[in-house]
């Protein structure tokens, strides 16, 4: 007995590997799934979950739970993954997984495919053992993360307050580490806010600056300040509020 048991254990890490695999295969692209949720709702499926799909707007969403108590713990994440950008920069085909030097490479491998696949593997692992848990467990998952996200966990939030269906403790599989990737779970999740800034000038041709007005130039000295500003100092959890400016673009021509 004790022997299956240390076989089934050492089987996860590649029962863990594979499910990556074949979710880097998917090209999920934000806000495209590409598949990937079906192949987990269909796992989920197998040791009981009861699986819904909570798509809008061309985003697809998966609500998963097993069990009917209280409380409820809830991972999260979601399947999508920014643009791989030109391919001739990479050393292999982002969508086809390879496995080197005891790594996995893919678009999606850390953020978050490899996390996805580790808590269906998990799951089943537990409920194989404790078939009669107490509370219920349950996943969230999207494919709009990486872009907009305004039809992803929050269409799911919402359907879930609706029906008065609470979440008492939630995992976010993003890839947080210090010094190798997964070795701590963060206290809580930084948050974020996201703008957009136009700035208007006068159109001309670089050849008669004194005839135009760039913007860029305009809008150069409030972001050198911006980035200079200390907003807090953080706090036990957290580093201070950084930031960042993430795009400029100026001209039609």
């Amino acid at each position: 007995m004790a022997s299956a048991a240390q076989d089934r254990q050492q089987a996860r890490p590649d029962a863990t590997v594979e499910l990556a695999t074949q979710l880097i295969a998917c090209r999920s692209l934000t806000p495209d799934d590409a598949g990937c949720l079906p192949i987990i709702a269909g796992r989920l499926e197998a040791i009981g979950f009861c699986c819904e799909f909570l798509d809008r707007g061309g985003v697809s969403n998966l609500w998963a739970r097993h069990g009917s108590g209280q409380p409820v713990l809830c991972l999260a994440g979601h399947t999508d993954v920014v643009p791989s950008g030109p391919l001739e920069h990479w050393h292999s085909d982002p969508f086809q997984p390879l496995r080197k030097d005891g790594l996995l490479y893919g678009r999606g491998a850390a953020d978050m495919k490899a996390s996805l696949a580790a808590f269906v593997v998990a799951a089943e692992s537990y409920l194989a053992a404790n078939p009669g848990h107490p509370g219920s467990i349950a996943f969230l998952l999207t494919s709009d993360e990486e872009g907009d996200a305004v039809d992803g966990t929050v269409v799911v939030t919402e359907a879930l307050r609706q029906r008065g269906e609470t979440i008492d403790y939630c995992i976010v599989g993003e890839p947080t580490a210090v010094h190798r990737l997964g070795d701590m779970i963060k206290n809580g999740r930084r948050g974020s806010l996201s703008g957009k800034l136009t700035v208007r000038g006068v159109q001309g041709h670089i050849a008669y600056p004194q005839l135009a007005k760039n913007p860029i130039h305009l809008v150069a000295p409030a972001i050198a300040e911006l980035a200079q500003t200390v907003w807090d100092q953080g706090n036990e959890f957290f580093p201070p509020t950084t930031w960042q400016v993430s795009n400029i673009h100026a001209g039609t021509g």
